[in-house]
């Protein structure tokens, strides 16, 4: 689980490249429990918090101009 203040350190492209990560998980996730081979059930509740975290995150930047 990634934490807030961890997130807020890294910058646009990190955050992107984590998203796109996150939601590849997700993907594979939702096939696991589809087959039911998922061990941990708990990992996609996990990871669609993370990507909202991240999603959040970026809306907050694009909505707040950059202080000088």
């Amino acid at each position: 689980m990634a934490k807030p203040t961890d997130l807020r350190a890294k910058s646009d492209d990190q955050l992107s490249a984590d998203l796109a990560d996150l939601k590849r998980e997700a993907f594979n996730l939702r096939f696991q429990a589809a087959t039911n081979q998922l061990e941990r059930p708990a990992r996609i509740k996990e990871v669609r918090r993370d990507i909202a975290r991240i999603k959040t995150l970026q809306a907050e930047r694009t909505s707040v101009p950059a202080k000088a």
